[in-house]
């Protein structure tokens, strides 16, 4: 974003710090500064300078920042920082400006100078242009101090982690126990399956041939009773036959005898 606005010059750069000193004591008290950056941004327009709320909002940002750092840093040296003595009569003036009986210990405003005379120790380099309030920056305290502040948290860190992989330790425990509980319910369940898969083939099995036996049984039975059928229709047969050679020969007897008879009384009249 810094690279797509124009570049600050050292007097822009003075004028708007000037400008911003002027409402020091309205960035402390205010809740919220967004309309304070707005008021910013047109006293640079009566000067000539185009910049909008947010570009002096940044501004101020890295101008704290290279203070702070610079300040942390050296004190003394402030060729890094090439508006040190200006930020730093700024801040100066801030402290100064705070009501001195004001309890540090009843009021939201002491408690936000109280947090910003320790924001080295939160390393808040952003609260600085929060909504709330505006931060001090102040020395970072002894090296010692920090040390065992980071100590601390190592401590706290380490101790949390132990216990988390405990607890993962724990599950994973309970995790494996339960598949070697499934995996023998399982095989289990597959040797039922089994057998029971081999006793319906059994029974199956068994059942066919039954059936297969019955049927060979019933086809036989068939054959019999055809073959019985068969030869008492034969039988009927010859018995029919020969019934009706003995009439039709004691038809022909008959009526040769007849016939003879016939011609015998014929020849003996004649």
């Amino acid at each position: 974003r810094d690279e797509r606005v124009p570049q600050w010059s050292n007097q822009e750069t003075r004028e708007f710090i000037e400008i911003r000193a002027q409402l020091e004591w309205d960035f402390i008290t205010a809740k919220r500064n967004k309309n304070l950056w707005e008021a910013v941004a047109n006293r640079m327009r009566e000067k000539g300078y185009r910049r909008t709320a947010d570009q002096c909002k940044c501004k101020w940002k890295n101008l704290v920042n290279r203070y702070k750092g610079q300040e942390a840093s050296d004190v003394e040296n402030g060729r890094q920082c090439p508006f040190f003595n200006e930020l730093h009569t700024v801040f100066t003036a801030r402290a100064n400006q705070m009501p001195p009986h004001v309890d540090t210990e009843s009021t939201g405003i002491s408690k936000g100078k109280k947090r910003l005379i320790n924001i080295s120790e939160d390393q808040s380099h952003h609260e600085e242009f929060s909504e709330d309030e505006t931060t001090v920056p102040k020395r970072k305290p002894g090296r010692e101090k920090k040390q065992q502040k980071i100590a601390g948290k190592k401590e706290i860190y380490s101790n949390k982690n132990e216990s988390i992989l405990n607890g993962l330790r724990e599950t994973m425990r309970g995790f494996m126990a339960q598949q070697q509980r499934i995996d023998v319910q399982w095989k289990d369940t597959v040797k039922k399956r089994a057998h029971q898969r081999d006793i319906f083939e059994q029974e199956w099995r068994q059942t066919m041939e039954r059936l297969e036996r019955e049927r060979l049984l019933m086809e036989r039975a068939w054959r019999e009773r055809e073959e019985q059928r068969r030869s008492r229709e034969e039988n009927r047969a010859v018995k029919r036959d020969a019934l009706l050679t003995t009439l039709l020969n004691k038809l022909l007897r008959d009526e040769i005898s007849e016939f003879i008879a016939v011609e015998t009384n014929f020849f003996i009249h004649t």
